[in-house]
């Protein structure tokens, strides 16, 4: 599966999880397709990110995900009619919404 992140998405997971961003969106997958499947799913892509209007990714790669992911991913894109890709760069945004409201502020801010 190809996956294209843009900016916040990379600094997001540099700030969170470090620098392996493979890792990280394997984890983000898995954190969104479980989701999928729970009663509280997760929010979907807003329309106005939908479709090619999007800027350009800041890093893109191949990533192997297994069947479950996969079909997943597929149902969801259909469900939303975007790309299985888009659903994955968006898996990585809503996890990332999620570590960010579970770590508390800095008492310095």
């Amino acid at each position: 599966m190809r996956i294209a992140l843009g900016t916040t998405a990379c600094v997001g997971i540099e700030a969170h999880l470090g620098p392996d961003i493979a890792g990280a969106v394997r984890v983000a997958l898995a954190h969104y397709t479980n989701r999928l499947e729970s009663s509280s799913p997760p929010i979907g892509i807003p329309r106005f990110l939908r479709g090619s209007n999007r800027s350009a990714p800041v890093v893109a790669f191949d990533l192997e995900v297994d069947e479950r992911t996969q079909a997943a991913l597929e149902r969801e894109a259909a469900r939303q009619g975007v790309s299985a890709s888009e659903v994955a760069a968006h898996s990585v945004l809503v996890y990332l919404a999620e570590l960010d409201r579970l770590t508390p502020l800095s008492s310095a801010a």
